[in-house]
């Protein structure tokens, strides 16, 4: 697990090209406190930032093939590359180490781009071929580890962050158009990104840069949901053993492992899975909150128990986490508005204290269903046939209901709710995840999208039911550019590295394959994999519902965020800053602090990304 970087511009003096390049990768460092490196070849230059987790002794970057060709710097972990060692053994090729990294070497060598369909991994990788003067890119196919780019003006650039981008790229300009799919979805969507003039490889995706070109593809994409087993607990069998077989591919590191444990299905299962498997015993981690409606130590403990871990729980205060917000948010490379970026630091910075790899349960609320969302598609859809006799009937009910700063503000779930009934299909589940409005930001930013630009999104048209196509959404898009955004960045800025056996590609095209009325039936949520691994789940986590993992954030943006609130939205300030109207952030500022509307969602998303944009000179 490591960062890489890499620069390609002819006509540049080598020397140059190596300086930035390590540049670059000194912007890396905390991805990869163990090492690092530098190569230059003709008009490229390759750069590296190592944490060692397999292989310490020789598995270092930028690698070299033994003919001199290719060279390649390798970010992540390929779980079959002792086998793939093996296969490649026999196909004639030679190994001068025991690193995964030239095993993609070598399958690159010998098969090209192809070599994409035999790794099983998490991964983002470049090959420079110094003979045809050609890089090669990919990233892994559900987006675990950032690959971001920059091509223009004959310079092409690459890194893991963007801002070890931005070391090659200096004139990088914020893009108003992501601002603003920013302040709706909570994060910056695939392939865009904040800057104008850089992007992201989309998941599953591979590039070519060739005589100044890139030109980027998809290998793979998740298989397209079928018909309902005839036999549940045949599949359910069968989950058991691609999971089994997943934990214990994962399980190999040189270096100390354990686990993240929050008492929730998925984690637990993990945590019991690595239990069974032969080794000293397993520690596992987890953080709670002082706040009793946000707290779910409880649970991990019970979860500990059962899978007889050593369990360390580190519970967190008002005070520490508030103090840890703008720090966090200015160390993402791009804004990120979940709240749990605070906790997800906190957490990995404690594990890391033991342990250099953690396994985390990332992916099975995405496979089988497991967000609250799902079912309230459902409803909303059923809901929305009984036209405005029934909006009028929420609108009323919505009136009534109590505004709350505790973990559910029932008012303002019913709002969302609401809007989400009164959206076309394909716009309901991105009304329920919103932060602001669409037709908001015409009040909120000086200079609002056009109508050209859509920064909610939707979701895409495909086959099966709503439930079917919100799952691919969630896989495909919710997934990788929050969820995975969110732990990678977390884990990696204290030197972590966070493996997810549910996102096992062979656990993923299982689960795609089943329809959502197999894994959800009636809506219910994750009621196939709790029948399926409820064996390795203590009866208390069993019957829980899922929770989040948030911060108060709602009553903390009234109390102790409070001060930093009030200053970042200051007329002041946003008057010098030229991009949201002062008048508009006081009203939701009033009504969040008067109790009257909840506005967690607006003003966390706004206080997240004024944090990041002051870190920038913004």
């Amino acid at each position: 697990m490591c960062g890489i970087a890499g620069i390609v511009q002819p006509g540049r003096d080598p020397g140059e090209l190596r300086e930035t390049a390590a540049r670059m990768a000194a912007l890396l460092a905390h991805r990869g406190p163990d090492g690092s490196g530098v190569l230059a070849d003709g008009p490229a230059a390759l750069a590296h930032r190592r944490l060692t987790v397999i292989d310490p002794a020789t598995g270092a970057q930028p690698m070299t093939d033994p003919t001199g060709r290719y060279s390649i710097v390798f970010n992540g972990e390929i779980y079959n590359y002792r086998e793939l060692r093996e296969r490649l053994r026999a196909e004639g090729l030679a190994f001068a180490t025991a690193s995964d990294t030239e095993v993609i070497l070598n399958a690159y060598a010998r098969h090209g781009s192809a070599c994409l369909d035999l790794l099983d991994g998490m991964f983002a990788f470049a090959v420079w071929d110094g003979r045809e003067k050609t890089l090669f890119a990919a990233r892994d196919r559900l987006g675990k580890k950032p690959f971001y780019y920059h091509h223009g003006g004959g310079l092409f650039a690459f890194a893991s962050e963007l801002e070890a981008l931005r070391a090659a790229v200096p004139g990088l300009s914020l893009d108003p158009a992501s601002v603003a799919a920013f302040l709706c979805r909570k994060c910056v969507p695939c392939p865009a990104t904040i800057y104008a003039g850089a992007a992201k490889l989309p998941p599953g995706c591979c590039l070519t840069w060739r005589a100044g070109e890139p030109r980027v593809r998809p290998y793979w994409t998740p298989p397209e949901p079928g018909e309902a087993p005839a036999d549940p607990e045949a599949a359910g069998e069968r989950l058991r053993e691609l999971l089994g077989a997943a934990v214990r591919k994962r399980l190999v590191s040189d270096v100390p492992l354990g686990a993240f444990l929050s008492g929730g299905l998925d984690s637990t299962v993990v945590a019991a899975l690595m239990a069974r498997e032969p080794g000293e015993r397993v520690r596992t981690f987890s953080v709670g909150f002082e706040e009793p409606s946000y707290d779910e130590t409880p649970f991990a403990l019970a979860a500990a128990d059962f899978a007889g871990t050593r369990h360390s729980v580190r519970v967190l205060d008002a005070a520490s986490c508030a103090g840890m917000v703008r720090e966090v948010a200015a160390g993402f490379d791009e804004p990120l508005a979940d709240p749990s970026i605070v906790p997800t630091s906190m957490l990995s910075a404690f594990a890391r204290e033991e342990v250099t790899v953690a396994l985390s349960g990332d992916g099975a609320d995405e496979l089988f269903g497991g967000y609250e969302h799902l079912p309230a598609c459902v409803w909303a859809g059923r809901l929305a046939l009984g036209g405005a006799p029934v909006l009028a009937a929420l609108r009323g009910l919505e009136a009534l209901l109590p505004v709350s700063r505790g973990y559910v503000s029932p008012r303002h779930v019913l709002d969302r709710f609401r809007q989400a009934v009164a959206a076309p299909e394909e716009r309901r589940l991105p009304r329920l995840l919103m932060a602001f409005a669409p037709e908001a930001l015409e009040h909120v930013l000086l200079q609002p999208p056009g109508p050209d630009h859509d920064p909610l999104g939707a979701v895409e048209p495909g086959p099966g039911s709503t439930l079917d196509r919100a799952l691919r959404h969630y896989l495909t898009r919710y997934l990788p550019d929050s969820i995975l955004t969110k732990v990678d960045r977390c884990s990696m800025r204290h030197g972590l590295e966070v493996r997810s056996p549910f996102l096992d590609t062979a656990v993923v095209e299982f689960a795609a394959r089943l329809p959502a009325s197999f894994k959800m039936p009636g809506a219910r949520r994750k009621r196939f994999m709790k029948q399926a691994l409820g064996r390795w789940m203590p009866p208390v986590v069993r019957r829980r519902g899922k929770r989040g993992f948030l911060m108060p954030v709602a009553g903390w943006l009234a109390g102790s965020l409070g001060d930093l609130l009030r200053g970042q939205a200051s007329p002041e300030r946003l008057r010098r800053q030229g991009l949201f109207r002062p008048e508009a952030l006081e009203r939701l500022l009033r009504e969040h602090e008067s109790g009257s509307v909840d506005r967690r969602e607006e003003l966390w998303t706004f206080l997240v990304l004024q944090l990041w944009l002051e870190s920038r000179g913004f």
